[in-house]
């Protein structure tokens, strides 16, 4: 799936990866245990949250304080001191949403 996703530019994703994130991160947050992966919209097309995330591993871009305080409150001790420094980067809030949209993909 990640095909459908444009590749970062020397760990660099486009505005629009960055809002896809934000998306998923919210798609993410509403997805109830039991129910199938959501999907966001990307270029017209529907993407599953996972990829979104997993697109965004490498992404040394740091990321807003506000998203930053939303993933936290989301994971809340799972995000632990990676965001408290404020200097965050998508990528590290990525591998942590991903792992959890994994493990919660195998336990439906």
């Amino acid at each position: 799936m990640n095909r459908l996703l444009p590749p970062l530019h020397e760990g660099h994703a486009p505005i629009f990866l960055h809002q896809a994130f934000e998306d998923a991160l919210e798609a993410f947050e509403a997805w109830h245990p039991g129910t199938s992966e959501p999907l966001v919209e990307f270029e017209e097309r529907r993407v599953p949250i996972s990829s979104v995330f997993g697109r965004m591993r490498s992404c040394t871009d740091t990321l807003p304080l506000r998203i930053a305080d939303h993933v936290g409150a989301l994971l809340g001790s799972e995000a632990g001191p990676l965001l408290d420094s404020g200097q965050a980067t998508y990528a590290e809030a990525a591998i942590l949403l991903r792992a959890m949209a994994v493990e919660r993909l195998r336990n439906s």
